[in-house]
């Protein structure tokens, strides 16, 4: 018997996909047999053998597929005979990438004739992989974890406060004002929110580092893009000087062999802008909204934010109903659970920062973070996530819950109309897997409505000092 430890990627076949009927079948074909052994914490090990049919098929399209890089004496790149190859570099030599394609092909059949609600990526060892017998490999994933329901008829929650103070007015004036203030050059020293333009070059004992320099690079002084005391130290400089800055790297730098070290940036400072603001009058007020008064303009500010904090008041009343909720109930997450949902968190921050324009690798440049960090970081939220969803779909089949075709074909014609899209075309593009997942979320959306038609109001704290929505 001759073991390996593929590399291989089966992360993305753990969720639901479209797959054409064929291809399902094809993958059904596959699995021999599956076996289910429960272990402790709501985590499940998969035992799944494939033919040796489907064994020497893989093998031989791993041969076909890397043939062509193989050299042996005597014979022209992609004439060499299998058996010539096995022979010479071991009968293994294509194991691994026929484990790869075994794996990929008969892992979402397997879990699905299993029948066990998988929630996290896999964890692989192959037990079996040898010319003529069935492959046999392991899966440990964590299942769904049952949940006893606590409380959830008439959960009490903070009564919804939408009163708009002056203060906030104000505050909300000024947000608009920063809008649609100038950028201008200054020739006075930066100060804390202003902006520089920078050239700059780092170094330890001497020795430049890489990504250590950048020309013309903006910095807002105060913003703490930088690590360290970087921006602290430019403040009272004005264009045109040049400043030695010194600072240390975290401990936990993402670059090892920095982390920790003292370095010495060499900046050049080119320019130094702040925001020139407009005045706050009737004619701001009559530029930047339908209004001719700043006095209409206020008042327009103020139902808005009162419309605003209406709909977060709303929001935050659901938060604190649906955390009571998971507070009164009992589940057992599997540590894999919550490592797959830190680690989807931390993707989805990868690509929010991506669509600005910064990778992952030099976000954690300037932030000083690690990825390690991060899923440390998002793991509370992660749990909460985990925690809400999994309540929720519980009282979903507690109260017998259900989004109709109707209720699907309204939100449909919705979306179409969101994208200017013909309603039969947007069905068109939509499989049978989008659309039973857009029913259990519509589900999930009415046992919310069904929690708050429920819940009863309590009077917030009195603040020590309460403001009022007057103009001062």
């Amino acid at each position: 018997m001759v073991k390996v430890c593929p590399n291989v990627d089966i992360c993305t076949i753990t969720r639901k996909e479209n797959t054409c009927i064929s291809d399902i079948l094809r993958r059904k074909q596959l699995v021999m047999s599956v076996q289910v052994e429960k272990l402790e914490k709501n985590m499940v090990k998969l035992t799944i053998e494939v033919s040796a049919e489907e064994v020497e098929k893989a093998l031989n399209a791993a041969y076909q597929k890397q043939k062509n890089s193989i050299s042996v004496p005597g014979f022209r790149k992609g004439k060499v005979p299998r058996a010539m190859i096995e022979k010479m570099y071991g009968v293994e030599v294509f194991y691994e990438e026929a484990a790869n394609t075994l794996m990929q092909n008969s892992y979402p059949a397997a879990v699905e004739e299993s029948g066990v609600d998988v929630v996290s990526r896999p964890t692989v060892d192959v037990v079996q992989i040898e010319k003529g017998k069935a492959f046999i490999y392991t899966a440990e994933v964590a299942v769904k974890p049952e949940v006893k329901l606590g409380k959830y008829k008439g959960v009490t929650v903070t009564k919804a406060n939408a009163k708009v103070t002056a203060a906030e007015v104000k505050e909300a004036l000024e947000a608009e004002r920063n809008k649609n203030a100038r950028t201008v050059s200054v020739t006075r020293a930066a100060k804390l929110g202003d902006t520089v333009m920078i050239d700059y070059e780092g170094s330890v004992d001497g020795v430049p580092f890489d990504g250590g320099k950048a020309e013309n690079s903006p910095l807002e002084l105060g913003s703490h893009s930088f690590i360290d005391t970087f921006e602290d130290q430019l403040v009272g400089h004005k264009a045109g000087e040049e400043v030695d800055v010194n600072v240390t790297f975290p401990e936990q730098y993402h670059a090892a062999d920095l982390a920790g070290k003292p370095a010495l940036f060499k900046v050049k400072i080119n320019d130094v802008t702040t925001k020139e603001l407009p005045k706050l009058d009737d004619e701001f007020a009559s530029d930047v909204s339908e209004f001719e008064t700043l006095a209409e303009y206020k008042e327009d500010l103020k139902k808005q934010l009162e419309e605003k904090k209406l709909e977060e008041a709303k929001r935050e009343q659901e938060d604190e109903a649906i955390a009571a909720i998971v507070e009164a109930s009992e589940m057992e997450i599997p540590e894999a659970m919550i490592q797959t949902q830190c680690e989807d968190m931390v993707n989805e921050f990868a690509q929010r920062i991506a669509q600005s324009g910064l990778t992952m690798e030099q976000y954690m440049q300037f932030s000083g973070q690690t990825v390690q960090g991060l899923m440390e970081q998002v793991r509370p939220e992660a749990e909460t996530r985990i925690k809400t969803s999994l309540v929720l779909e519980a009282i979903v089949k507690e109260e017998g819950i259900e989004a109709s075709d109707a209720d699907v074909d309204a939100e449909i014609e919705k979306m179409a109309g969101m994208y200017g899209m013909d309603v039969e075309q947007l069905k068109g593009y939509m499989g049978e897997a989008e659309k039973a997942s857009m029913k259990n979320q519509m589900a999930i959306t009415k046992a919310v409505e069904f929690i708050m038609e429920n819940v009863k109001e309590k009077a917030a704290k009195k603040a020590k000092a309460e403001e009022v929505a007057t103009e001062e």
